[in-house]
């Protein structure tokens, strides 16, 4: 990797890379698309995660380009008397990019992040196919705990 790795919170202007990213991604299988007629949809959710209080979406920028991306919600349930912790979503690391230590700041900075705040967790969900992903997370001190589930409503 050449050039340091700058965290910043995502500007509008950020959102043609993110969609191009998010787009790129043959596993996930959530339907982005670069399509012209799809960008109204990634606005209005850029809009309301800028607007939520508990929500904020980073990118990774490397010599002045996104390089990654990720974005961090912080929860708070009755168990655990209360506790409040980190989910992180959406991480994605350029395929030309990826191996060059990228995934691991960005993830080392969510991990700071929830310590500075003195939540009791980070905890994120990794799709089933992601093997590569889960050797990452783990290699980072995450271990597999929970089955989640989904459904689909559209």
């Amino acid at each position: 990797m050449t050039g340091k790795l700058i965290i910043r919170e995502a500007r509008q202007d950020d959102l043609a890379a993110l969609i191009t990213l998010f787009a790129a991604d043959d596993i996930g299988g959530h339907g982005d698309t670069t399509d012209d007629s799809a960008y109204a949809d990634y606005l209005k959710a850029f809009s309301a995660i800028a607007a939520a209080p508990d929500q904020t979406l980073y990118v990774g920028e490397l010599s002045g380009e996104v390089a990654g991306t990720f974005q961090i919600s912080i929860a708070t349930t009755l168990t655990g008397r209360g506790a409040s912790f980190m989910i992180i979503e959406a991480v994605q690391t350029r395929s030309d990019l990826r191996g060059q230590g990228i995934g691991g700041q960005m993830i080392e900075f969510c991990i700071a992040e929830a310590k500075s705040r003195g939540l009791v967790r980070v905890q994120l969900i990794s799709n089933g196919k992601r093997k590569d992903a889960h050797r990452f997370y783990e290699r980072l001190g995450f271990e597999p705990s929970h089955l989640g589930f989904k459904m689909a409503l559209k």
